[in-house]
């Protein structure tokens, strides 16, 4: 007579893994495949954008030219230009035709030759925009789609830890463990589905944990505000307004050129300069400046400078400290942003294999279904003998 097998631990951590996974998996499956597009957005769009090609020759206009130049195409009011490093590159001015829209667009400018480009939205930027949907929402109203993503994503870190616990074989020895890190592709198509679910999500298990608890502080307020707690410093906090009060009686004001220079002498390393001019609610320049040789494309010192020159405020992102930095950084974590192209292709494996663990994790539940079933068809039945 066979022992009944006993109902342990691992066997719970295995219903869990199983039935959380099918509750869970198509939304799993759409939040881990828009999130594999958005991985590379920056430079989907990109190619589908429309540019200008900038060739060196002479002297470059000055900016305070430049903007008088997109002024009088009758674009919008300009409110600021990014400066690039290189000098084959062309200056991209943000303008506004309302100074109440939020981002407004940007306009392409060549400055050796004055040559002027509206950059248009693509079909990219629609696409795109619906994957954004798709990831945040799944295309719902946001009161209804975000928490659902929120709650998937909470499913996913649980699948994601009780995952790796039944990677780790029963008995704990070498010969077992190894088997866990490979694929056997000579083996039978089942086998093959099986590694597929367990070795790849064992790769990704650190990243997709790292997506999604910054992930949640786009879907619970409550889970961002305990998070920032946590870590001593408040998330997403872009530092509020800066105050100033001009000074009324101020004769002088330095032009744009030498604002420019300024925060260049400033921020003495080369790297691309973002620039704010002064409108009514700001009465002062706001400089963010990237240096190339950063460990991160993301980190950016800031600087303030009013209208005669003087500068207001200097934060450099290396002197923050480092619960700041971190919870700066929440966006350029999740995304994969953070160490650039590097850490983009790594992010965008990780989603790619998250987008596959739902459909591989049915196809093995699926497969020991119809094991099952074929168990009871072939069980004899016995018959008693009189």
């Amino acid at each position: 007579m066979s022992k009944k097998s006993t109902y342990g631990f691992r066997k719970f951590i295995n219903d869990i893994h199983l039935w959380l996974g099918i509750a869970s998996g198509i939304v799993i499956f759409l939040v881990c495949l828009s999130g594999t597009i958005l991985a590379f957005e920056h430079e989907i769009k990109d190619a589908f954008s429309s540019s200008i090609e900038v060739e060196e020759q002479g002297n470059k206009s000055s900016v305070t030219q430049l903007v008088n130049t997109v002024k009088n195409s009758d674009l919008g009011f300009v409110t600021g230009v990014m400066l690039p490093s290189a000098s084959d590159a062309p200056y991209e001015f943000s303008v506004k035709k309302d100074l109440k829209e939020r981002r407004g667009s940007k306009v392409l400018v060549d400055p050796y030759t004055s040559e002027i480009h509206k950059v248009e939205k693509s079909k990219a930027d629609g696409f795109l925009m619906s994957m954004f949907r798709l990831h945040r929402w799944l295309l719902l109203d946001i009161n209804i789609g975000r928490p659902i993503v929120g709650i998937a994503t909470i499913i996913f870190l649980v699948l994601s830890i009780s995952g790796l616990v039944l990677w780790f074989p029963k008995k704990m020895k070498w010969k077992q463990i190894k088997q866990g890190f490979k694929i056997k592709t000579d083996a039978k198509w089942k086998r093959i589905n099986h590694d597929l679910h367990n070795t790849l999500g064992f790769y990704s298990c650190i990243l997709i944990l790292i997506m999604g608890i910054t992930g949640l502080c786009w879907s619970f307020e409550g889970y961002r505000n305990g998070l920032g707690d946590l870590i001593g410093a408040k998330i997403f906090d872009r530092g509020g307004r800066f105050e100033h009060q001009s000074d009324a009686k101020q004769e002088h004001t330095i032009s744009i050129e030498e604002a420019i220079a300024k925060a260049n002498e400033t921020l003495d390393y080369d790297g691309e300069l973002s620039v704010s001019f002064p409108d009514q609610r700001n009465s002062y320049y706001r400089f963010s400046k990237v240096a190339e040789a950063s460990w991160s494309p993301v980190t950016s010192d800031k600087l303030y400078m009013d209208l005669s020159g003087k500068v207001l405020k200097v934060e450099r992102f290396a002197d923050k400290p480092l619960n700041t930095q971190i919870a700066s950084l929440i966006k350029p974590i999740h995304t994969g942003e953070i160490y650039g192209m590097f850490s983009k292709v790594l992010y965008f494996i990780a989603c790619l294999i998250g987008t596959s663990l739902p459909v591989t994790g049915t196809i093995i539940w699926i497969n020991k279904l119809k094991k099952k079933n074929k168990r009871k068809k072939a069980r004899p039945v016995l018959r008693k003998v009189a």
